[in-house]
């Protein structure tokens, strides 16, 4: 038997029972809310539990009667003693059936005899029992079927109209509206008949439906065979031989560096390094990146800083020249054009120069005198506009149920090459890990992301014995107040988002939306709620329908630290139902032009299919030589065969949009299920880890210290081809926000008149922001209205440069017409090179795609 290794912090205790029992308050006082007898009648209800003395019960008006406030701190204090409280208990009232509890509630359920009737309007929480005095029922009497307040779907057993009529007609309102005496619709009737009163939708909907359903299952059936056509022609035909060898070798690679070892070995037999040689490709303006180079390395060794900053503040921007194309990085396992690696390592090169004390050049080069030090105000406006408009990198973390485990192995190789970038977003399962990883520090993380976190994942232990019953009673399998106890471990106790992006830097996004389905989505993070407490967060990604019900999010009050419902105590669910990527908003808070996306949802990953190769991933097809002249299938499994797949998954798209335009899919447990398939799941760079079928089996359970150790595995190997693209990306991106963190700090020491100021140097590099409102109209500065009509003009000597490209590509054009190419084909290679001339359209075009 082996020796059990521990794992760090596994002994702690991060859960704080009174948060947890706040949070089983804030699920009971939303269930037992009445919303289809209470709406109508009043409008001027407070929502939300805000009250420091009861967090579960609140009035609009100031209380008039004293002995309430001492009742409230006996139900308050009587709450937060219990330390077992369960949504199951909740469903079943059964913890109010406890006497401690039940007397208390019962007292405060009665209201005397001088309070006056409107003040029955205006409780915010209305209590089992009449406004009679003779009449007293304890909250245990109501046993709802599942949640059923407003912002829920509805229970799976019988309907709630007709109660809910009754009580609000009769028990909660002695004074009669017009409204309230008809009797208020239900809430399900209401949206079953919001879009859907044609009597023609009525009569073709479900014909409609029928037959795109049937179209999609003919199409899908037709698009797989092609996948297993395409999947076994590569098996059976490509990977054969040596190459079948080396390919094993790469896959079982254990380190990033023996991966890297085995796929230049692979590059070299498959004569891919010869790809890299050549600077031409289509995808990417490989002259404007060449003479980039050489103004650059020409400005460096001459010391011309400001010049430099000018060219720079040209060139760094997403995807310049098309720098960043994926197809740059699908040609071979490992590495990408020589071109394109020299332009990254002469980019840092010139930042790392602008960023060092000494500014001066080289003086025996430098005739001008522009080496002089430049104002550190310049140099700090001069990375703050390069930082937005080079961005920053994310890393989405998609739902996936217990798919969603590989994201360990994927944080796990961006952590050992330190590449982990300080936004994460996570939805679903994605969010948990996204959690762990914004709430530890990265020598925590490199302790904890190992198989024995295996042993804090038990989310999935009640046996089924236990979890049927509770769905039979609540409509989900999992109890939402055990799931919150069991993901204090991943989020540090009850963490904020604001306290995570304080102790570790990081900045954690997780996706949810409201139970209603006209709400818009909520990217929670430490800009739109830094005081919500994560794991509540969590729970809500996670709740899907079946899976887990909506919950509460949960937040701590900044002004005394108490915790309280957020967002009027509405109730939310799994962000991956309309918003799995959050890109847009990503852009919007926080700047993200670059996305690493790490998809793992089964439902999506199926669909995946690169037909001109992935990142690392090249067409895995046999060469060919054609006029003594080496090329590379462009197609997996052939042209025919990729446009086949290409046709057939954009149809099947078009149908799945139809259904969602015309409303024709049921809104079953009150959601919109068509936008499963129609979101953006992809990013910059998206990996697809390969799931077996046997995965399947365990969708839906814990993960031992023997699996977990096979899918960090997994994670690792998926994320190896895609660190060389990420580590070019990091270098420029780390430079910059490490100029602007420096520059920032010496520029607040200059405005302070000398002030130590290197407490600040880890400020967020967003502190700034404020003060570019002042200087939106400087944000170009002075030297480049001086320099940049001296240095972005084509001068002779770049004339020049680009007549040596023009030559050099000519050169090498004949050099491969001797070999045994034909002259027309030439010709046809190097039309650009031949029919390029310097004009003056040209160089008005050209100057715009540089500058």
């Amino acid at each position: 038997m082996t020796e059990r290794i521990p794992l760090f912090e596994e002994d702690k205790d991060y859960i704080d029972e009174d948060h947890i029992s706040e949070f089983a308050k804030a699920l009971v006082w939303q269930d037992d809310y009445d919303y289809d007898a209470n709406t109508t009648a009043t409008t001027d209800i407070t929502t939300t539990p805000i009250n420091d003395e009861v967090p579960g019960i609140v009035s609009s008006l100031p209380s008039t009667n004293g002995n309430n406030k001492n009742k409230n701190k006996d139900i308050n204090g009587t709450v937060s003693d219990s330390s077992s409280i369960t949504d199951e208990d909740i469903m079943n009232s059964s913890y109010f059936d406890k006497p401690h509890l039940s007397t208390n509630l019962k007292s405060n359920s009665t209201k005397n005899d001088d309070d006056d009737d409107d003040d029955d309007d205006l409780i915010s929480r209305p209590q089992s029992g009449t406004t009679d005095n003779t009449s007293t029922t304890s909250l245990s009497s109501k046993r709802p079927d599942l949640i059923t307040s407003k912002s829920d779907w509805f229970p799976i057993g019988g309907s709630r109209s007709s109660s809910s009529s009754k009580k609000g007609s009769s028990n909660y309102h002695k004074k009669t509206t017009p409204t309230s005496s008809t009797s208020t619709k239900s809430t399900i009737e209401i949206l079953k008949n919001e879009f859907r009163n044609s009597s023609t939708y009525t009569l073709l909907r479900w014909p409609i439906l029928i037959f795109v359903f049937s179209w999609i299952g003919i199409l899908g059936i037709f698009y797989f065979m092609i996948r297993i056509y395409v999947a076994v022609s590569e098996y059976l035909f490509t990977w054969r031989g040596e190459r079948k060898r080396l390919r094993n070798k790469l896959r079982n690679s254990k380190t990033y560096e023996e991966w890297i070892n085995n796929a230049l070995e692979l590059d070299k037999f498959l004569k891919l390094d010869k790809w890299s040689e050549n600077p031409k490709f289509s995808y990417y303006d490989y002259k404007t990146i060449k003479l980039t180079i050489l103004k650059l390395q020409k400005l460096r060794h001459q010391g011309k800083l400001i010049e430099l900053m000018v060219i720079l503040q040209g060139c760094l921007k997403k995807n310049f020249a098309g720098i960043e194309n994926r197809q740059l990085y699908s040609h071979r396992y490992y590495g990408t054009k020589n071109l394109v690696e020299e332009y990254y390592q002469e980019v840092v090169k010139c930042l790392e120069l602008i960023n060092q004390d000494n500014n001066n050049g080289d003086d025996n080069d430098n005739d001008d005198n522009d080496n002089e030090k430049i104002d550190i105000e310049k140099k700090w406006k001069f990375f703050k506009i390069i930082s937005k408009n080079y961005g920053k990198s994310a890393l989405c973390l998609s739902g996936g149920a217990c798919f969603a485990y590989t994201h360990f192995g994927i944080a796990k190789a961006l952590l050992d090459q330190n590449l982990l970038p300080q936004i994460i977003s996570g939805t679903s399962g994605g969010g948990l890990i996204a959690a762990l990883l914004c709430t530890r520090t990265n020598e925590e993380l490199k302790k904890l992301l190992v198989p024995q976190l295996a042993r804090k994942i038990t989310a999935c232990e009640d046996p089924w014995y236990i979890w049927i019953p509770r769905f039979l009673k609540t409509g989900a399998r999992f109890d939402a107040i055990d799931w919150a106890r069991k993901s204090n471990f991943f989020t540090h106790g009850s963490t904020t988002f604001e306290e995570a992006f304080q102790r570790t830097g990081r900045k954690l996004n997780i996706s949810t939306i409201p139970a209603d389905p006209h709400s818009p989505v909520i990217l929670c993070n430490d800009i739109t709620s830094p005081h919500c407490i994560i794991w509540s967060t969590l729970l809500a990604s996670s709740a899907v329908p079946g899976i887990l019900n909506p919950v509460v999010l949960m937040m701590k009050n900044p002004i005394n630290g108490k915790v309280i419902p957020f967002s009027l105590g509405s109730k939310w669910r799994d962000g991956s139902l309309r918003t799995d990527i959050p890109i847009e908003a990503l852009n919007t808070y926080y700047n993200v032009n670059f996305t690493i996306v790490s998809q793992v949802n089964p439902h999506i990953s199926l669909f995946f299919f690169a037909p001109k190769g992935t990142v690392g991933r090249p067409v895995t097809s046999s060469t060919r030589k054609t006029r003594s002249k080496q090329q590379y299938a462009s197609f997996r499994g052939g042209f025919i065969a990729t446009a086949l797949e290409q046709l057939l998954r954009l149809e099947i798209k078009k149908w799945l949009q139809i259904i969602k335009s015309l409303d024709l899919l049921p809104h079953f447990l009150q959601q919109d299920w068509s936008n499963i398939w129609l979101q953006n799941f992809t990013g910059t760079i998206t990996i697809w880890p390969k799931n077996k079928l046997s995965d399947f089996w365990y969708i839906l359970s814990d993960p031992t210290e023997f699996r977990m150790k096979e899918i960090i595995e997994k994670g690792e190997k998926c994320m190896f081809p895609r660190l060389l693209f990420i580590k070019h990306r990091a270098s420029i991106e780390n430079v910059i926000e490490k100029g602007k963190k420096l520059t920032l700090t010496k520029y607040k020491q200059l405005k302070s008149g000398g002030v130590d100021c290197d407490e600040d140097v880890d400020v967020d590099v967003d502190i700034d922001d404020e003060e570019e409102e002042g200087e939106s109209g400087g944000v170009v500065s002075d030297y480049d209205a001086q320099s940049f009509q001296k240095v972005v003009g084509w001068s002779n000597e770049d004339k020049k440069l680009l007549d040596e490209l023009d030559n050099e590509d000519e050169e090498e054009d004949e050099e491969e017409e001797e070999v045994d190419v034909d002259d027309d084909d030439d010709d046809d290679d190097d039309s650009l090179s031949d029919s390029f001339e310097i004009t003056t359209e040209h160089l008005k075009q050209r100057r715009n795609t540089i500058f």
